[in-house]
């Protein structure tokens, strides 16, 4: 499998949420020739509080760039002399969502554009943009403007012209820890004896913020363009969860909140004629394409998967029981939530 030059020159947007900071620590620690780091977000206090983990004083090719993707030419002058994009900010709220839905279509959507017209022009040479499974088969607004993007990145390879640029995404579960997710609201939770609890068969993907960085690493590497990348990952009764974190809670049903699946689904039965099982990971093909499925599995190694696939939390083959999700917490639990 072709890979390509060592990360040299990047770019983060939003790269002062979760997954930016664990890239961000990913890159310094397995990257010795970065020449250039830029954390692009608009958040100045994230900024400042990052900056006093990761000085630029103590890491002299880090650079924070305060802007919102919103804007076009702040995105542009950002770019300069970068040769890979991760984007990574969006809205991501999924009730918030259905109250503000054209604030998160001018992130999600119109920013998506953005960050695509000022990669090309910056002749940037690689772009991994991040989704998420609410993007297949979307039932909410945010799912529905994360499929817009991916739709827009995917669509970028055909209209780059002569450009030595590629678009790919990735697209995974939730994200152990993350911002606004599940296990750090039942942590809080805990306090009070109570868990709140949506409906009692919610299921979801489950991957782990170190599982994210490698896949996002992997795809800069391996991607040839337009493929949206889908890992092979466990998923987990939402009440096992519940458990897992405090056995003694109670668990009260609440309710679905709007726009709010009882399962997620990475790829669809109609993906599936376009899928292809890479071993790790699956990757979803473009339908427009300079590439057919059995040239693209001949290139990586793939084979492609049955008519009647689909990748779903509920019918997945891997799941977590409680124990094996109390592990996991305890592997990966931040310091900062180590007194919750």
């Amino acid at each position: 499998m072709k890979k390509n030059s060592p990360l040299k020159k990047i770019l983060i947007t939003g790269g002062t949420g979760s997954f930016g900071k664990a890239f961000i620590d990913y890159l310094i620690k397995k990257e010795p020739n970065i020449e250039r780091l830029v954390i692009y977000s608009r958040d100045e206090l994230k900024q400042y509080e990052m900056n006093l983990i990761f000085s630029e004083e103590k890491y002299k090719f880090l650079r924070y760039f305060l802007g919102d993707v919103r804007d076009v030419e702040r995105l542009s002058r950002a770019m300069e002399n970068i040769d890979t994009v991760v984007h990574a900010a969006a809205l991501k709220q999924v009730v918030a969502a259905e109250r503000n839905p054209f604030e998160y279509i001018k992130t999600n959507i119109v920013g998506a554009q953005n960050v695509i017209n000022a990669a090309i022009s910056a002749n940037v040479k690689n772009v991994v943009a991040l989704s998420t499974d609410k993007a297949s088969s979307p039932i909410n607004l945010y799912g529905a403007t994360k499929l817009c993007s991916d739709k827009l990145f995917v669509a970028s390879n055909n209209v780059k012209g002569s450009r030595p640029i590629k678009f790919s995404i990735v697209r995974y579960g939730n994200v152990m820890f993350s911002r606004g997710s599940v296990i750090p609201h039942f942590l809080e939770k805990k306090k009070s004896g109570q868990l709140p609890i949506t409906d009692p068969r919610m299921t979801r993907f489950n991957i782990t913020l170190q599982e994210s960085v490698e896949m996002v690493d992997w795809v800069i590497k391996n991607s040839l363009g337009g493929e949206i990348f889908v890992p092979k990952i466990p998923s987990y009764k939402v009440i096992d969860l519940a458990e897992a974190i405090c056995q003694n809670c109670e668990k009260k049903i609440i309710g679905l909140r709007p726009g709010e699946k009882i399962h997620e689904e990475m790829i669809s039965n109609q993906d599936a004629l376009y899928t292809v099982d890479l071993g790790k990971y699956f990757a979803i093909l473009p339908q427009l394409s300079d590439f057919n499925i059995k040239q693209y599995c001949k290139l990586q190694n793939g084979v492609p998967v049955s008519h009647n696939f689909s990748y779903n939390s509920q019918t997945n083959k891997e799941f977590l029981d409680v124990e094996e999700i109390r592990e996991l917490i305890s592997k990966n639990l931040p310091s900062s939530l180590v007194d919750i």
